[in-house]
């Protein structure tokens, strides 16, 4: 897949090179280092996938990640930032981000961010899907089964320690029930949201509304 990197520091630019020019499945095509020749780029380029700074000293990522989005459909683009607070984290995937990754986090994830884009899914690091969830959860009528989500008290449990990253088990010694109950709370939660795994969930959010930029 060919890469095109957006930092506005030369250094972490050079680090991802030396990152990601290891892997056999990426090459890296171009490098830009403001908002508006991440956009110039892009469509001169055509790359499979952006990873995009949001701090730029023109535009923001999150500007550039609009303009992109709207001219390239077909590009993907991976936020890699510093910011992990909430505004900037549903404004980036608003604007059409398909990945979202700290840069404290693991060089896998970057990896694994870069590849699910490629084929077309979202990837969300665990420190953001407890921050979907928590707004997810938080709506008006999202405690009493209402039409936002459909889903039970203990239905509603069970998600937010999906969304942590935990276990069937795990989640089963938490909440006192068996391995079997939580399957199956699982299979329900995914039935009434008609959804299918985790990306589809933030896709599902952003789009009906239920978290807000």
């Amino acid at each position: 897949m060919k890469l095109l990197l957006v930092d506005d520091h030369a250094v972490v630019r050079s680090g991802l090179k030396m990152l990601l020019e290891t892997e056999a499945d990426m090459t890296i095509v171009g490098e830009a280092e403001t908002g508006a020749a991440a956009i110039a780029q892009a469509q001169r380029l055509q790359p499979d996938v952006i990873v995009m700074d949001i701090t730029l000293p023109d535009l923001s990522g999150i500007e550039a990640t609009r303009q992109i989005h709207a001219r390239l459909p077909q590009v993907a683009i991976v936020a890699l930032t510093i910011h992990e607070d909430e505004q900037y984290f549903f404004e980036m995937m608003a604007a059409g981000a398909s990945g979202y990754v700290p840069k404290r986090a693991a060089p896998e994830d970057l990896l694994t961010a870069i590849r699910a884009a490629h084929r077309g899914e979202v990837f969300l690091h665990p420190t953001l899907a407890k921050v979907l969830v928590r707004d997810f959860l938080a709506r008006p009528g999202a405690g009493k089964g209402s039409a936002a989500d459909g889903l039970t008290d203990r239905e509603r449990e069970v998600l937010q320690h999906l969304a942590e990253g935990a276990g069937n088990q795990a989640i089963a010694d938490v909440l006192n029930i068996s391995v079997n109950t939580v399957a199956r709370h699982r299979e329900n939660i995914m039935q009434k949201l008609k959804l299918h795994n985790r990306a589809e969930l933030v896709k599902y959010a952003i789009r009906k509304g239920l978290i807000s930029a």
